[in-house]
């Protein structure tokens, strides 16, 4: 990275959770649990999804990319943050690139959590011209999009911060590297830098909630249509885990990055920001998918058919 040159800073120290002592090893087994939880939970609907023809849907595609983003949205934060228990320094590369790529992914489900609300928009509101509304074309099409515009936003803000120039100050009051903590050590002026940042924000954040929100308007007029209580349940129940992430994934997000750097408050956002990069990934394979009678049916499809042709396979090696 060019940007270093400006910089006489080589590495930051992750400060994190320093503070907390002997809690550190408690911390690490606790989130390297959930981690694991993490991953096999969402390759488990990865798994799922691709090999149950039932589930070859817009909306268990998106919810499989979704997961796929989760995992590697994962990867980029929490290994590093079970390292920082025990070791806090990063290098200026490193930092960057892990911001980067964390940003990526993070506007990525943002911009995808948008997409699942006008596919529920489109299965609910017009299903006659659903399957042309969502094709598989045109899914392709808005996951692409997804990423491009999350990882050229992500490279614009990663720009605008390691482009300013760090004197000396290299205490980093979090456990990874994110916007606020990183900015508020730079030796110069970032007053222009938070602007241009804060209308990213708006743009990955504030859009496409805005967009949910219409998107649910029309879907709840819709629903009230409905003549049977049961049809009512059914429509509202395939909401209800997408409304449940959309909320805890844009809340958390809004309350840290739609603020000015100046109104950083570290205990509170790094607690915050626990919540949006480990109870977030969670609630993607625990609220959204497992919780979902057809996800569940396949998955106990899955295993009788894996214990099956085990059982099968055993049986001629006898």
């Amino acid at each position: 990275l060019s940007m270093a040159n400006s910089s006489c800073v080589t590495e930051f120290l992750l400060l994190g959770f320093s503070s907390l002592g002997e809690l550190q090893l408690v911390l690490f087994v606790i989130f390297l649990c959930l981690y694991l939880i993490i991953l096999s939970g969402n390759i488990t609907i990865i798994s799922v999804i691709c090999l149950d023809h039932s589930l070859h849907t817009p909306m268990y595609f998106f919810l499989c990319v979704l997961s796929t983003s989760e995992i590697f949205y994962t990867i980029v934060i929490l290994p590093k943050m079970l390292i920082n228990l025990l070791s806090v320094t990063i290098s200026f590369s490193c930092c960057a690139i892990q911001m980067f790529f964390f940003l990526g992914f993070a506007i990525t489900n943002c911009l995808l959590l948008g997409v699942m609300g006008y596919d529920r928009y489109a299965a609910i509101c017009h299903p006659l011209h659903y399957p042309v509304l969502m094709s598989w074309q045109m899914c392709g099409k808005l996951g692409a999009l997804c990423g491009i515009g999350g990882f050229l936003t992500s490279l614009t803000v990663v720009y605008l911060v390691f482009s300013l120039p760090f004197c000396s100050a290299n205490k980093v009051n979090h456990y990874f590297c994110d916007i606020s903590p990183v900015i508020r050590l730079s030796c110069t002026n970032t007053d222009a830098h938070e602007l241009v940042i804060f209308i990213c924000g708006v743009l990955v954040l504030v859009v496409p909630f805005l967009f949910v929100c219409v998107s649910y308007i029309c879907i709840l007029r819709t629903i009230l249509k409905i003549p049977s209580a049961e049809g009512r349940r059914k429509a509202f129940s395939t909401c209800a885990s997408h409304l449940t992430v959309v909320i805890v994934h844009y809340g958390c997000a809004s309350y840290i990055y739609l603020r000015p750097t100046a109104n950083y408050v570290s205990n509170m956002d790094r607690l915050v920001t626990v919540t949006y990069t480990i109870v977030t990934p969670l609630l993607n394979p625990m609220v959204y998918s497992l919780r979902n009678k057809d996800v569940q049916v396949a998955i106990r499809k899955v295993i009788v058919g894996t214990f099956s042709s085990l059982s099968f396979c055993n049986s001629i090696a006898i």
